[in-house]
């Protein structure tokens, strides 16, 4: 065997030993707990805690600033916006087991379009609402999937998605108390719920 290419065999091999050569048999992938382990903890010192979690949700802003991060995941109210007294707006109501919006209910989305598009000081929450039937979990789950629908029929008439919160409270916030299709029709909604700053 040559020289050249027993040094390389060598040095590969020197890699494998100094990288440790795990593997997960499973799928051949490291999981975060084996590389942990891996790693001998310093004395007194959390290996987590020696992760600067700042510097890791500044990366991943993506050129955002940092007020944007202290934003993150905060609703408009926690943001500091003030509740809008001066407006209001019909819900939008839904079929049963739907999140469509019905072609009877645009206008009233538009309405909403409109006036955000006339004050671009102002944001808006979205509110899905259900009615009783179904277990909780799948109603929380619908609430949301409505009140995305109306987010995204807003977006697409030019309404910025940072002006838009979604919040789903399921069957949680009837319009009305009781049962049947009458009272069912009226808790099948969105709401909007306007801010400013």
């Amino acid at each position: 065997m040559k020289f050249s290419t027993c040094m390389a065999v060598l040095s590969v091999s020197i890699a494998v030993v100094a990288s440790g050569c795990r593997y997960n048999k499973a799928d051949g992938a490291d999981t975060e707990a084996d590389v942990a382990s891996d790693i001998p903890a310093q004395k007194g010192v959390d290996i987590d805690s020696q992760v600067d979690e700042t510097d890791i949700a500044a990366d991943s802003l993506e050129g955002g600033s940092l007020d944007e991060l202290d934003n993150a995941g905060k609703s408009f109210k926690d943001r500091g916006y003030a509740l809008c007294t001066d407006v209001s707006f019909a819900p939008v109501y839904f079929g049963f087991d739907a999140t469509s919006i019905r072609p009877d209910e645009l206008g009233k989305v538009e309405a909403v379009a409109r006036h955000l598009a006339d004050n671009p000081d102002r944001v808006v929450s979205i509110e899905g609402n259900c009615d009783e039937r179904g277990s909780n979990e799948y109603n929380m789950s619908l609430g949301e999937d409505r009140a995305i629908i109306i987010s995204n029929f807003l977006a697409q008439n030019g309404i910025a998605r940072d002006r838009m919160e979604t919040i789903s409270r399921g069957e949680t916030n009837p319009a009305v108390e009781g049962s049947g299709e009458s009272v069912w029709s009226q808790n099948r909604r969105g709401e909007f719920i306007i801010w400013k700053k």
